[in-house]
């Protein structure tokens, strides 16, 4: 499990399929009001108040991404509350508001286009040439689809050496951002960083 303070009343918790799978849950678990869902967001409270000081108490709202094959992104934001609201909920009690999304795309953001030359050298030995690299906001985006010669799994772990998750959607990207390469992002990359040395 990763946590990141987004501002001073949200933070963002990624969540891996080896992480769902410790606690005995899947993917699909969590669109189930059960026990053990309810159980894994007290633990994820519990470690967001410990790490980054991020207190959830009365209203609250959470954004659930399912990202195709690598796991869940959940964006949990602290509502607003009134005096009036505090006095009506305990410590104990937290009211959410849940949306729910889920993404087929494989998008990784990464800090620096370094970041990406590296990963291009795995990537391309691996069969992997496709992708799209979109720079937006400071970041570098690579957008690859779920038809790739690997294991979807192992394409992930590799990924995550380098990048992290994104939960922005491809339209978003194409949109506000700048494509850099169009087409066999990761092939051109290669050939252009690795194959001259």
């Amino acid at each position: 499990m990763r946590l990141e303070r987004l501002n001073y009343d949200k933070i963002k918790i990624f969540l891996t399929t080896d992480d769902l799978r410790d606690r005995g849950l899947t993917r699909e678990d969590l669109w189930k009001d059960s026990l053990k869902v309810h159980q894994l967001f007290r633990d994820m409270m519990k470690e967001a108040s410990a790490e980054l000081g991020f207190e959830a108490h009365g209203p609250i709202a959470v954004e659930v991404y399912s990202l195709h094959a690598q796991g869940m992104v959940i964006i949990v934001t602290n509502s607003q509350v009134t005096d009036e609201l505090e006095d009506d909920f305990s410590d104990e009690y937290i009211e959410m508001q849940v949306k729910l999304d889920e993404s087929f795309d494989v998008i990784y953001e990464f800090e620096s286009f370094e970041a990406i030359i590296q990963l291009s050298n795995y990537l391309y030995r691996q069969n992997i040439h496709d992708g799209m690299i979109i720079h937006y906001q400071n970041r570098y985006f690579l957008l690859l689809n779920d038809e790739q010669p690997v294991d979807i799994d192992n394409l992930v772990s590799i990924l995550a050496e380098f990048g992290s998750p994104s939960t922005l959607t491809v339209h978003r990207l194409k949109e506000y951002g700048k494509v850099i390469i169009k087409d066999k992002a990761l092939k051109e990359i290669y050939q252009h960083f690795w194959e001259k040395s």
